[in-house]
């Protein structure tokens, strides 16, 4: 039996989360077309015949100096120590940058260790050889694969060389595992998922989620949820919260259907926005929202 622990790294919008749910089949991260959705390191847990694989999706890698920036940085850094594999999921329509050049640099000291997955081979823009050709000048050993996290191609290949790159081990986890998120952080993202889809611009990065309060009715069945969405300004307080609170009623239903689907309870969710100004440069508030 094999098991490794792969650390998924990349800049954001790469394609890592739609990669990991498609890989662990199960929605383990939440996707938006905002960067940097991913705003902590998610366990993801892959399980067949061959081994146990648990990824570790990382928040996209952006050259920022904001504080919020820099400890997602971080958190993307600190996750390849110890690991046994480093996944690098490449975004082929775009072009290389100083982003894509920091990580090339920062992966050199993993060199024997990093897997690539050249992402997006599905949309006519890709320019996979060209990456290709830059990943084998900077990290020669590191093995290269096209795929699209999307559709599943390449998927099984890349699975193959990751278990073929991982040690013998026992599994870390129970094999009906895919993840090891608690109840409440998964709450929080999924309704963070549902609020940031419906925004745009600046507002996706200006919101977070905390659950206040979390029941459960075992004989109901029955979960019931009391929590906030928190923004910045009464102005993104007011976009969210819509025309007579229909933006509000909607980020609640969807939230509670995709809740209903991952814990098989009745979801009753009593759902909030307020403002909490500069939440972004709040120590407390930051190191409560990543670790």
């Amino acid at each position: 039996m094999k098991s490794a622990v792969v650390s998924i790294i990349g800049r954001p919008s790469a394609g890592k989360s739609t990669l990991l749910n498609r890989i662990c089949g199960h929605k383990v991260s939440i996707t938006s077309p905002s960067p940097q959705t991913t705003r902590n390191s998610i366990r993801g847990i892959y399980n067949d015949q061959r081994g146990q694989l648990l990824f570790l999706d990382t928040p996209g890698y952006h050259d920022s100096d904001r504080k919020l920036n820099l400890q997602l940085k971080e958190v993307a850094l600190s996750s390849l120590e110890g690991t046994d594999i480093v996944l690098y999921v490449v975004d082929t329509v775009r072009a290389a940058g100083k982003e894509e050049n920091a990580i090339i640099e920062a992966l050199k000291k993993f060199e024997g260790s990093v897997i690539t997955a050249l992402n997006k081979i599905d949309l006519p823009a890709s320019k996979a050889e060209t990456m290709r050709i830059l990943l084998k000048e900077h990290i020669p050993t590191a093995q290269c694969f096209n795929i699209s996290a999307e559709t599943g191609e390449g998927a099984d290949d890349l699975l193959s060389a990751l278990f073929g790159s991982a040690p013998e081990g026992e599994p870390y986890y129970p094999k009906e595992y895919y993840t090891d998120q608690p109840p409440e952080f998964r709450i929080t993202e999924i309704i963070r998922e549902k609020a940031i889809n419906r925004v745009s611009q600046e507002i996706p990065h200006a919101i977070f989620v905390e659950v206040a309060d979390l029941e459960i009715d075992e004989d109901k069945g029955v979960m019931w949820i009391r929590s906030f969405i928190n923004v910045e300004r009464e102005t993104q307080k007011g976009i969210l919260v819509g025309k007579k609170g229909s933006g509000i009623r909607d980020i609640r239903k969807e939230s509670q259907r995709e809740l209903r689907n991952i814990f098989g309870y009745k979801i009753q969710l009593d759902l909030r926005v307020k403002v909490e100004k500069k939440w972004r440069k709040d120590d407390d508030i930051l190191s409560r929202l990543i670790f």
